[in-house]
């Protein structure tokens, strides 16, 4: 191979490499963990009404992601809907679902009996901003908007009640 050959072919692979780290940049998501400050996330409810994050500021806030289809999800409800009915008053629940038609999670809305507040994540990207893996997973937030807690797996309504009490003894 000759010297002109490897130039053109070492241009070449630069200027790919480029463009695949430009392009990967442009599409990248903010990836937010325990400790981080939270997304700020706008997400329709079940009614239209859009809901922000940091309506909920100066209050605890527990964010569970989940799909109707998910059977740890569907045996973790009943929980959920105790945990709304007791605590959320004093730290609201936000339920937002994983990319699924609205009909379907106002079917499983009503079908569980939940006066809780549902969130449609249609494309997925409120779920992957929180590197939401599966579900159902849940997140802490702290008054200031910071991931204190992420639980994988179903949790109760006594364990979010604790690991909250436990936040504020120690003063978050």
């Amino acid at each position: 191979m000759n010297k002109k050959r490897v130039i053109q072919i070492s241009v070449l692979v630069f200027v790919a490499a480029v463009f695949f780290f430009l392009a990967k940049g442009m599409n990248a998501v903010d990836i937010v963990e325990v400790g981080d400050q939270a997304y700020n996330f706008e997400l329709e409810d079940l009614d239209g009404t859009i809901h922000k994050l940091s309506d909920y500021e100066g209050k605890f806030v527990v964010v569970n992601f989940f799909a109707t289809w998910c059977d740890p999800c569907i045996e973790e409800a009943p929980e959920l809907e105790k945990y709304q009915q007791s605590y959320a008053s004093e730290a609201p629940l936000l339920i937002i679902d994983r990319g699924e038609p609205k009909k379907r999670v106002q079917d499983f809305k009503v079908k569980a009996n939940s006066t809780s507040t549902f969130l449609l994540d249609r494309d997925d990207k409120i779920s992957k901003t929180f590197n939401v893996v599966g579900q159902p997973e849940t997140l802490i937030i702290d008054p200031n908007g910071i991931i204190r807690e992420k639980i994988i797996g179903p949790t109760t309504a006594e364990d979010l009640k604790a690991i909250i009490a436990t936040l504020k003894m120690n003063g978050f």
